[in-house]
């Protein structure tokens, strides 16, 4: 265990009681900020994503001589960084203006075979369609940063179709002037499917299915696990079966020919997005950040303005634990990434530490019912489950404050329904309250009862701009 981990876990207030090896995220970079603030020869990192069409997110901070053994720590924290930002926001270049020998690390981590390939080939190729480069400059080549978000949503009018794919279940809805007339929720199981057309039919079923409850289809919006741009899927945990072929001859441009085969409005975009803007909406306020313990981990931004960003906001592979042998996502194959802390994949982590005996091949789904069902028992095992993942959530809410402009949490998913959101939620809180007392204004908020049935698909068929 490392100096910076020891101090971590002497100061913590509240360890999470089943796993008191967790190393919070924002408690070691803010460890190392005062050892590289205290230091006279501390050294200044200026990092740069870029994209091609000419955004560029900065990220800047200082690290101490990269010498000795603080040259382990020094990679450490830029590298956890640069994997936080290339998740919340994306990018196909990172620059980099620091120590030669940093860079130089950094560059080895991400390149192909580098510990690091997960993310570098799933964010430069599958998303942006080339290799992720790292590249070291001056100081004074630095690019300024420009942001782009823009007005998505809060269209109501005409006849529309909000439709929502998940992990276990797909949703769709059926409105007339913003009310909704009929929805459905049907079970599916995308995850390992590695036929195309389980998807495609899936889909189409649904749509079909709330098309037949209108007189017309004036727009068709939807929400749906992983990473879409301009209608393009560029990836996600839904696809994750698929080959590569498949993916790109059937997948990749399924939604923008749904779109013409409609002849309407269409507008698809990351569930955690449509989450967050159904927050805004319910609450009617922004600087909503919405986050969702399904089967994976959803997320999603709504800005102080009001309008949705481009970022990508997958938070399911950010690092929130920085202990050495953190869990191991099973998909990215990386250590510590929010996954693991914030889903039902949590749950079943967390369950046999608790002392339960689950069949190894229970599906994640019907694990946390039966956690869920101890829970109403007042069986102290799943108390602890929930306690756990409350106090993993409070320090990541308090990371999470120094990269989003948030004022609102929006919890949702079934992990936090029921007495165990209860239980997460008040853990939560406790912890923003004792330890990070200076986030007191952030509001923790769960979804109304009319908003859990219907706030996504309302959001999502408010998607496309004015019907026709």
């Amino acid at each position: 265990m490392t100096n910076i981990c020891r101090c971590v876990q002497q100061k913590m207030k509240f360890p999470p009681v089943l796993d008191r090896n967790f190393i919070p995220a924002v408690l070691w970079r803010r460890e190392f900020d005062e050892r590289a603030a205290s230091s006279d020869k501390k050294e200044q990192v200026l990092l740069a994503l870029t994209r091609s069409d000419g955004t560029v997110y900065r990220h800047d901070t200082s690290v101490p001589p990269h010498i000795g053994s603080q040259a382990h720590d020094n990679i450490r924290h830029i590298e956890r960084l640069i994997k936080f930002l290339l998740w919340q926001k994306g990018g196909d270049r990172v620059l980099i203006s620091g120590p030669e020998q940093l860079v130089s690390s950094l560059s080895s981590l991400y390149a192909p075979c580098g510990r690091q390939e997960f993310d570098s080939s799933f964010i430069g190729k599958k998303i942006f369609g080339k290799p992720l480069e790292i590249v070291r400059v001056q100081a004074s080549d630095m690019p300024a940063a420009r942001d782009i978000s823009a007005p998505l949503g809060r269209h109501l009018d005409g006849c529309r179709i909000g439709f929502d794919l998940g992990g276990s279940d797909r949703k769709c809805a059926s409105l007339i002037d913003g009310e909704v007339i009929f929805s459905e929720e049907i079970k599916w199981s995308p995850y390992f499917e590695k036929d195309p057309n389980y998807h495609i039919k899936g889909i189409q079923h649904s749509i079909d299915l709330a098309a037949s409850k209108l007189p017309r289809v004036d727009a068709i919006g939807g929400s749906a696990a992983g990473i879409y741009i301009d209608n393009e899927v560029r990836g996600g945990s839904l696809y994750r079966g698929l080959s590569e072929q498949d993916f790109d001859k059937h997948i990749r441009r399924f939604f923008i020919a749904l779109g013409e085969k409609w002849g309407v409005p269409l507008e698809i975009v990351n569930d955690g997005e449509v989450a967050a803007l159904a927050g805004a909406m319910s609450l009617n306020d922004n600087a909503v950040l919405g986050i969702s313990f399904g089967t994976s981990l959803a997320s999603g931004f709504v800005t102080p303005a009001g309008n949705i960003t481009s970022w990508l906001n997958e938070l399911a592979f950010v690092p929130v634990d920085y202990r050495s042998d953190a869990p191991v996502d099973e998909w990215s194959g990386d250590r510590g990434c929010g996954v693991q802390y914030f889903s039902q994949q949590a749950v079943a982590r967390l369950s046999p530490i608790a002392g339960f005996d689950f069949p190894a091949d229970l599906p994640y789904p019907e694990l946390l019912v039966a956690v869920q069902e101890a829970m109403k028992k007042g069986d102290p095992r799943a108390e602890a489950i929930f306690r756990t993942i409350g106090s993993y959530f409070g320090y990541t809410l308090a990371l999470l404050s120094e990269f989003y402009d948030y004022r609102n949490l929006l919890i949702m998913g079934r992990v936090t329904s029921e007495q165990g959101g209860e239980i997460i939620n008040d853990q939560a809180g406790e912890v923003l309250k004792q330890e990070f007392p200076e986030l007191s204004y952030i509001r923790l908020c769960t979804p109304d009862e009319k908003n859990k049935r219907h706030g996504q698909a309302i959001a999502a068929a408010s998607l496309p701009g004015r019907a026709r």
